[in-house]
Protein backbone atom coordinates (compact mmCIF):
# COMPACT_ATOMS: atom_id res chain seq x y z
CA UNK A 1 0.00 0.00 0.00
CA UNK A 2 1.41 3.73 -0.93
CA UNK A 3 1.70 5.65 2.30
CA UNK A 4 1.74 9.15 2.57
CA UNK A 5 3.78 11.73 4.68
CA UNK A 6 2.47 12.83 7.76
CA UNK A 7 2.37 16.27 6.62
CA UNK A 8 -0.06 15.50 3.64
CA UNK A 9 -1.76 12.96 6.16
CA UNK A 10 -2.49 15.81 8.11
CA UNK A 11 -3.51 18.26 5.72
CA UNK A 12 -6.22 15.36 4.25
CA UNK A 13 -7.55 14.40 7.62
CA UNK A 14 -7.96 18.41 8.38
CA UNK A 15 -9.62 18.87 5.61
CA UNK A 16 -12.21 15.90 5.53
CA UNK A 17 -13.28 17.30 8.88
CA UNK A 18 -13.69 20.58 7.73
CA UNK A 19 -15.61 19.29 4.51
CA UNK A 20 -17.67 17.20 6.48
CA UNK A 21 -18.84 20.32 9.10
CA UNK A 22 -19.75 22.57 5.99
CA UNK A 23 -21.45 19.97 4.79
CA UNK A 24 -23.56 19.61 7.35
CA UNK A 25 -24.69 22.93 6.57
CA UNK A 26 -24.38 23.38 2.38
CA UNK A 27 -27.99 21.84 1.42
CA UNK A 28 -29.70 23.52 4.45
CA UNK A 29 -28.47 26.76 4.22
CA UNK A 30 -30.60 28.58 2.14
CA UNK A 31 -33.83 26.91 3.85
CA UNK A 32 -32.08 28.65 6.93
CA UNK A 33 -32.30 32.05 6.25
CA UNK A 34 -35.46 31.70 4.29
CA UNK A 35 -37.15 30.66 7.81
CA UNK A 36 -35.11 31.50 10.73
CA UNK A 37 -33.52 35.12 9.36
CA UNK A 38 -36.25 38.19 9.67
CA UNK A 39 -36.79 39.41 5.61
CA UNK A 40 -34.66 36.38 5.02
CA UNK A 41 -36.05 35.56 0.88
CA UNK A 42 -34.18 34.13 -2.14
CA UNK A 43 -32.15 37.51 -2.55
CA UNK A 44 -30.64 37.20 0.61
CA UNK A 45 -28.87 34.01 -0.20
CA UNK A 46 -27.55 35.94 -3.34
CA UNK A 47 -26.09 38.28 -0.99
CA UNK A 48 -24.85 35.99 1.23
CA UNK A 49 -23.03 33.81 -1.25
CA UNK A 50 -21.77 36.93 -2.59
CA UNK A 51 -20.24 38.53 0.57
CA UNK A 52 -17.62 35.03 1.25
CA UNK A 53 -17.00 34.99 -2.41
CA UNK A 54 -15.91 38.52 -2.58
CA UNK A 55 -14.16 38.82 0.13
CA UNK A 56 -12.63 36.27 -0.29
CA UNK A 57 -11.69 36.71 -3.90
CA UNK A 58 -10.36 40.01 -3.43
CA UNK A 59 -7.96 39.46 -0.49
CA UNK A 60 -6.93 35.92 -1.02
CA UNK A 61 -4.35 37.20 -3.71
CA UNK A 62 -2.47 40.01 -1.55
CA UNK A 63 -2.21 37.85 0.93
CA UNK A 64 -0.61 34.96 -0.49
CA UNK A 65 1.50 37.32 -2.86
CA UNK A 66 2.98 38.82 0.79
CA UNK A 67 3.33 34.97 1.95
CA UNK A 68 5.76 34.18 -1.16
CA UNK A 69 8.01 36.97 0.08
CA UNK A 70 8.91 35.69 3.05
CA UNK A 71 11.32 32.27 3.51
CA UNK A 72 10.22 29.44 5.08
CA UNK A 73 6.66 28.18 5.90
CA UNK A 74 6.63 29.60 9.67
CA UNK A 75 4.25 32.26 8.58
CA UNK A 76 1.96 30.02 6.17
CA UNK A 77 1.23 28.08 8.68
CA UNK A 78 0.64 30.63 11.74
CA UNK A 79 -2.49 31.89 8.89
CA UNK A 80 -3.38 28.71 8.01
CA UNK A 81 -4.04 27.63 12.11
CA UNK A 82 -5.72 31.40 12.69
CA UNK A 83 -7.60 31.04 9.61
CA UNK A 84 -9.19 27.53 10.22
CA UNK A 85 -9.79 28.58 14.01
CA UNK A 86 -11.26 32.11 12.72
CA UNK A 87 -13.73 29.81 10.21
CA UNK A 88 -14.81 27.74 13.50
CA UNK A 89 -16.34 30.53 15.14
CA UNK A 90 -18.07 31.84 12.01
CA UNK A 91 -20.77 28.47 12.94
CA UNK A 92 -21.52 29.65 16.74
CA UNK A 93 -22.61 32.91 14.96
CA UNK A 94 -25.31 31.87 12.70
CA UNK A 95 -26.70 30.04 16.65
CA UNK A 96 -27.50 33.84 17.44
CA UNK A 97 -28.28 35.89 14.19
CA UNK A 98 -31.49 37.32 13.78
CA UNK A 99 -30.76 40.04 11.18
CA UNK A 100 -29.69 39.98 7.63
CA UNK A 101 -26.80 41.79 8.19
CA UNK A 102 -25.78 39.30 10.97
CA UNK A 103 -25.34 36.39 8.21
CA UNK A 104 -23.84 38.82 5.90
CA UNK A 105 -20.88 39.69 8.63
CA UNK A 106 -20.49 36.33 9.10
CA UNK A 107 -20.26 35.53 5.83
CA UNK A 108 -17.78 38.07 4.94
CA UNK A 109 -15.72 37.21 8.53
CA UNK A 110 -15.23 33.61 6.98
CA UNK A 111 -14.03 34.93 3.77
CA UNK A 112 -11.11 36.61 5.41
CA UNK A 113 -10.60 33.66 7.40
CA UNK A 114 -10.44 31.76 4.34
CA UNK A 115 -8.40 33.76 2.45
CA UNK A 116 -6.03 32.91 4.74
CA UNK A 117 -6.49 29.36 4.80
CA UNK A 118 -7.10 28.04 1.20
CA UNK A 119 -3.81 29.91 -0.40
CA UNK A 120 -1.24 28.12 2.82
CA UNK A 121 -3.32 25.30 2.63
CA UNK A 122 -2.45 24.64 -1.16
CA UNK A 123 1.17 25.84 -0.11
CA UNK A 124 1.85 23.63 2.19
CA UNK A 125 0.42 20.75 0.11
CA UNK A 126 2.85 21.78 -2.96
CA UNK A 127 6.15 21.49 -1.33
CA UNK A 128 5.44 18.09 1.22
CA UNK A 129 3.63 16.38 -1.24
CA UNK A 130 6.05 13.06 -1.86
CA UNK A 131 7.77 13.15 -5.36
CA UNK A 132 6.39 10.39 -7.87
CA UNK A 133 3.07 10.69 -5.43
CA UNK A 134 1.39 13.85 -6.39
CA UNK A 135 -1.11 12.20 -8.69
CA UNK A 136 -2.22 9.99 -6.03
CA UNK A 137 -1.99 12.63 -3.03
CA UNK A 138 -4.53 14.66 -5.01
CA UNK A 139 -6.75 11.71 -5.74
CA UNK A 140 -7.03 10.92 -1.59
CA UNK A 141 -7.62 14.67 -0.72
CA UNK A 142 -10.11 14.56 -3.78
CA UNK A 143 -11.79 11.19 -2.22
CA UNK A 144 -11.80 12.52 1.18
CA UNK A 145 -13.92 15.78 0.36
CA UNK A 146 -15.92 13.66 -1.83
CA UNK A 147 -17.10 11.18 0.82
CA UNK A 148 -17.66 13.89 3.42
CA UNK A 149 -19.49 15.51 1.35
CA UNK A 150 -22.20 12.48 0.60
CA UNK A 151 -22.20 11.85 4.43
CA UNK A 152 -22.70 14.92 5.50
CA UNK A 153 -24.82 16.00 2.95
CA UNK A 154 -27.27 13.49 3.93
CA UNK A 155 -26.97 13.52 7.49
CA UNK A 156 -27.24 17.51 7.97
CA UNK A 157 -30.55 17.05 6.93
CA UNK A 158 -31.74 14.91 9.33
CA UNK A 159 -29.69 16.62 12.36
CA UNK A 160 -31.85 19.95 11.63
CA UNK A 161 -35.23 18.21 10.86
CA UNK A 162 -34.51 15.90 13.98
CA UNK A 163 -33.11 18.93 16.36
CA UNK A 164 -32.86 22.27 14.88
CA UNK A 165 -30.54 24.34 12.74
CA UNK A 166 -28.95 25.01 15.84
CA UNK A 167 -27.69 21.62 16.50
CA UNK A 168 -26.08 21.82 13.08
CA UNK A 169 -24.19 24.58 13.27
CA UNK A 170 -22.80 23.73 17.00
CA UNK A 171 -22.13 20.44 15.38
CA UNK A 172 -19.80 22.31 12.14
CA UNK A 173 -18.45 24.13 15.03
CA UNK A 174 -16.92 21.47 16.45
CA UNK A 175 -15.76 19.29 13.90
CA UNK A 176 -14.24 23.48 12.49
CA UNK A 177 -12.35 23.55 15.80
CA UNK A 178 -11.05 19.48 14.90
CA UNK A 179 -10.24 20.07 12.14
CA UNK A 180 -8.15 23.23 13.06
CA UNK A 181 -6.32 21.32 16.22
CA UNK A 182 -5.56 18.59 13.25
CA UNK A 183 -3.01 21.31 11.72
CA UNK A 184 -1.05 21.58 15.23
CA UNK A 185 0.37 18.32 14.84
CA UNK A 186 2.72 19.25 11.84
CA UNK A 187 4.19 22.17 13.67
CA UNK A 188 7.48 20.28 14.10
CA UNK A 189 7.83 19.46 10.15
CA UNK A 190 7.09 22.94 9.13
CA UNK A 191 10.23 24.29 6.86
CA UNK A 192 11.70 27.39 8.62
CA UNK A 193 13.85 28.12 5.60
CA UNK A 194 13.62 28.09 2.22
CA UNK A 195 14.12 24.21 1.19
CA UNK A 196 13.64 24.15 -2.41
CA UNK A 197 16.92 23.63 -3.85
CA UNK A 198 18.18 24.57 -7.75
CA UNK A 199 18.45 20.88 -9.64
CA UNK A 200 21.19 21.11 -12.17
CA UNK A 201 19.46 19.45 -15.26
CA UNK A 202 21.38 16.06 -16.23
CA UNK A 203 23.85 15.72 -19.08
CA UNK A 204 24.08 12.82 -21.72
CA UNK A 205 27.90 11.91 -20.56
CA UNK A 206 29.59 12.36 -17.18
CA UNK A 207 31.80 14.61 -16.36
CA UNK A 208 35.56 13.92 -15.25
CA UNK A 209 36.49 16.33 -12.40
CA UNK A 210 40.37 17.48 -13.26
CA UNK A 211 42.69 16.76 -10.28
CA UNK A 212 43.50 19.54 -7.78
Amino acid sequence: MIKLNKVIRTLIVSDFLLQIGWGFVGPIFAVFLTRQIQGGDLKLVGFVASAYWITKSLLQPFLAHQLDKNHGEKDDFVFLVMGMYLSSLVPFGYIFATQPWHIILLESLRGVAMACVVPTWYALFTRHVDKGREAFSWSIESTGIGIAAAFSGALGGIIAAAFGFQAVFLLLGVFGILSSSALLFIRPHIFENDHFEFRVPPIDKPTIEKPL
